[in-house]
């Protein structure tokens, strides 16, 4: 995870160095700049550039990999006339490296960047939409990138929005970034958000053919659990040790359980982190979890002053003061402190399976009214802005990237083609989440785990109860949008 900006017109160097340095927290360990050419490395406090440029690129790198055949890698990215700014992860970089390699490009290709830089570079015979989109057929992965020719400029975003990316233009500049207050620094009022699948070509917003929430077939429920165990293993390849955001719940379990089974042979490193306050019920069924399933459990018991310290910054970086936002973002938050604490820069959550799998009690509603496929569709198609972007946020203030294995792409398109009875097996069913609540039962989970029921994250912790209870009758938190 990392931090992409850009800006195209009148382009002064001294703006994306004020947006790089407004979201450098995403991206603590190196910077890099692209002004005709590109700049590495670079200190933002000493670089000076007096210059007006047609179109610049900016990263802030948070560097997660050091294995001899892949690298986080200082970025701009470039290949004759195409440069590369990426954000995010592809979880099949290997195939692609190895699909590049194959079709004739002698270059070592050693970061994620660098294998969709040359993956465009292959399909690009002088239409660069048309390269983004072929590439984008191909790649697995979470990432918002944007990609230069000379003349022509694209961005594009994951088919589930995982990963954020604002634009926004006025009369001299248009530009796009991973936070919103980056193109604020530059003057920017306006502020958009590229839709998942979507890209912006040319500054043109290019819808693609059928997203992901619309795809319609029979699925076939045996592949669910095959398809979560490869998801969490794609997750965590290359990395030594990993995070768990942890309530004791069914998905965090789930997934924990399912990490632990992968570290028997890879000797991954596990440690759940948990979030509430003092006796609340998310600390008590994690600890409750964290026994069974054997693995180290560590604690944050929130207090009121916590709280009131941590509320401008989480609200600011939300860009938002809707009360179960802000709950969910500061649980996000306190868990993410706890993970960079212990030196750790990625961090495994269960955000998705609610949505995926009918978890909510309002699909109880849509059961009975015959719409739970309809409604888990529209909740999909907007979790980008609901959920997603709220999470990262969050974890970013602490420079932690989030990987969320229930949002893979191929879970999701066969999750969304189950049927319904599956999910939700009556109007009675107050516990919902039917066929995953089973599928952990049987894969190894204990039954009280498996089939305690969900809980809001907001109200688990007890987080809500301090906000309405204590800070809100003396602070408008509204105050911290400004």
């Amino acid at each position: 995870m990392c931090s992409i900006v850009g800006l195209q017109g009148k382009v002064n160097a001294g703006d994306i160095v004020k947006m790089l340095k407004s979201s450098k927290y995403r991206g603590p360990d190196a910077s890099g700049i692209y002004l005709d050419e590109i700049h590495e490395n670079i200190d933002l406090d000493d670089f000076s550039d007096d210059g007006e440029y047609q179109i610049a690129f900016g990263h802030n790198l948070l560097s997660v990999y050091d294995l001899n055949d892949r690298v986080s890698q200082v970025q701009p990215v470039g290949n004759g006339n195409l440069v590369v700014v990426f954000n995010g992860e592809l979880y099949n970089f290997r195939t692609i490296r190895n699909l590049v390699n194959k079709v004739g490009v002698e270059a070592e290709i050693r970061s994620d960047a660098e294998a969709l830089l040359h993956l465009i570079d292959f399909y690009n015979n002088g239409d660069l939409l048309k390269a983004v989109q072929m590439a984008i057929r191909l790649i697995d992965g979470d990432y918002a990138f944007a990609v230069w020719d000379g003349e022509n400029l694209a961005i594009a975003r994951d088919q589930l929005g995982v990963k954020p990316l604002f634009y926004a233009e006025n009369d001299d500049l248009k530009g796009f970034a991973s936070t919103r207050d980056a193109l604020r620094k530059v003057g920017f009022s306006e502020i958009e958000t590229l839709k998942p699948e979507h890209i912006l070509f040319n500054w043109e917003d290019i819808a693609p053919a059928q997203p992901i929430h619309e795809k319609i077939f029979e699925g076939d429920v045996s592949k669910i659990d095959k398809l979560l165990k490869l998801s969490v293993s794609k997750r965590i390849e290359g990395l030594y040790e990993v995070g768990v955001i942890f309530s004791g719940g069914l998905d965090s379990s789930y997934l924990a359980m399912l990490l632990g089974e992968i570290s028997e042979n890879i000797g991954l490193k596990i440690k759940l982190y948990a979030v509430g306050k003092e006796g609340s019920h998310d600390i008590e069924a994690a600890k409750y979890a964290a026994k069974f399933l054997n693995l180290d459990l560590k604690i944050c018991e929130v207090t009121e002053e916590m709280l009131r310290e941590a509320l401008p910054s989480v609200v600011k970086a939300i860009g938002d003061d809707n009360l179960m936002k802000v709950g969910v973002g500061l649980t996000t938050y306190f868990a993410t402190k706890m993970v960079a604490e212990d030196g750790l820069k990625v961090a495994i959550s269960g955000q998705g399976a609610d949505e995926l799998f009918g978890g909510y009690k309002r699909y109880l509603e849509s059961f009975v009214n015959d719409t739970l496929n309809y409604d888990i569709r529209h909740d999909i198609a907007n979790m980008y802005h609901v959920n997603l972007e709220r999470d990262d946020a969050c974890s970013m203030l602490n420079s932690v990237e989030l990987r969320l294995p229930f949002l893979d792409k191929n879970l999701v398109e066969l999750a969304l083609n189950i049927q319904d009875n599956k999910k939700i097996v009556s109007m009675h069913d107050e516990m919902r989440k039917s066929i995953l609540r089973k599928l952990a039962f049987e894969e190894g989970l204990d039954y009280e785990i498996a089939y305690r029921p969900k809980k809001a994250a907001q109200y688990g912790t007890g987080i809500d109860k301090i906000l309405r209870k204590k800070i809100l009758k003396d602070t408008d938190i509204s105050q911290y949008l400004e």
